[in-house]
């Protein structure tokens, strides 16, 4: 007998994967029902054996330092360990399909739900908040308009496969030493349908399914942000045979606003006014979701306060009616360098506020202080 090595055409280093996808190669190329060629079926069962030796590892081991002499039994699996042969058996027919004691019970093959599909969206900040209906383009599969999804031309439909005669799977009796066994495979001439087209659709090319570019319009919820995913039922790719058609699933990224930013449904922004609109108070227009409006700023206002301006946040998925709030943080910006009219003006103000009494000077010179950087 050959080497074992060269039988599954690996290294001596290959590693378990390795072996395990020659292995599946190798007995697919040879299988009897596949490979009529003199000497095929031979070389199917050279090969399962060689399988069976290296891929258990300490058969490989003792096969690498004896030879297949070391193994005994003169070619045969060892009785004694089942397990190994169990593997053995079942990677055999997990290579065909999956025919094995569940295999063998499988029907053939009827219509086949259709595949999901992911499209990516970017939408504007605005939209996000209010939502959209937006038009979109998706390449997918759709059931041949000509051939209905059947594959076959006009007037004419599909034969029963030759290999299997329409079962869709194929069986050989095969003895081993625990006795006979009947392995079930998916007929690899009709991929386990039964039936063969034997005049396909010029359209599809027997395929029952095209690949075209559809325009659709879906609808974007207020709400919305970076993650959501929207479903679409019934867009994703045309089933085989038949088959029902997935689901498209869209997925939302928001672009960011260049005054506003989001917090769940809270706005946030800043607005930078005077040290006079903060100790005067003042009405100045802001950037809200809703656009330009106007914001009060009280008088005596201090440095990082939050205003806040009710229901002109973001809408609640899914009902939009309830909506959060913008919070407005304050930064009031000190003048770095004064006019002399301005340096008189503010010297007479203080002296005015000195002259009112210590116990009021303390208190508002703490104001002072923390607007102009230095006690009065």
């Amino acid at each position: 007998m050959a080497d074992f090595y060269d039988l599954l055409g690996v290294g001596r280093d290959a590693d378990a994967d390795t072996l395990k996808r020659a292995y599946r190669k190798m007995a697919r190329q040879y299988h009897p029902d596949i490979n009529k060629e003199p000497g095929a079926e031979e070389r199917f069962k050279e090969i399962g054996r060689a399988y069976e030796v290296l891929g258990d590892p300490q058969k490989r081991a003792t096969y690498d330092q004896f030879g297949e002499a070391g193994l005994g039994g003169a070619g045969m699996p060892d009785m004694g360990d089942m397990g190994g042969f169990a593997d053995l058996f079942e990677t055999f027919f997990s290579g065909f399909g999956g025919a094995g004691p569940q295999g063998a019970r499988n029907q053939r093959r009827g219509p086949q739900q259709g595949d999901d599909l992911r499209y990516d969206l970017t939408i504007e900040f605005d939209k996000a908040v209010f939502g959209q209906e937006k038009e979109i383009k998706i390449p997918h599969l759709e059931t041949c308009s000509i051939c209905r999804g059947s594959g076959s031309k006009a007037g004419t439909g599909p034969a029963n496969c030759s290999t299997c005669g329409g079962a869709g799977q194929v069986r050989r009796a095969t003895r081993t030493p625990f006795g006979s066994f009947t392995q079930v495979a998916e007929c690899p001439n009709c991929s386990g349908t039964g039936q063969m087209i034997v005049d396909p659709c010029s359209s599809c090319n027997g395929k029952g399914v095209n690949q075209v570019r559809k325009k659709l319009r879906i609808n974007i919820p207020p709400g919305v942000d970076t993650g959501t995913r929207l479903r679409v039922s019934g867009e994703g790719n045309a089933g085989m045979r038949g088959g029902p058609s997935g689901d498209l699933y869209v997925f939302l990224k928001v672009k960011n606003h260049p005054r506003l930013r989001r917090d769940g449904l809270t706005i946030l922004s800043e607005i930078n006014v005077s040290y006079l609109q903060a100790i005067l108070g003042d009405t100045i227009e802001i950037d809200t979701v809703d656009g330009k409006t106007t914001l009060q700023i009280p008088s005596g206002t201090q440095p990082n306060a939050v205003l806040i301006l009710e229901n002109k946040g973001i809408p609640k998925l899914g009902n939009p009616v309830a909506r959060g709030n913008q919070k407005i943080s304050v930064n009031i910006q000190l003048p770095t360098r004064l006019s002399d009219a301005e340096h008189n003006l503010l010297e007479k103000l203080a002296g005015h506020y000195s002259a009112r009494g210590r116990q009021h000077h303390h208190h508002n010179s703490g104001l002072f202080s923390r607007l102009f950087g230095k006690d009065i």
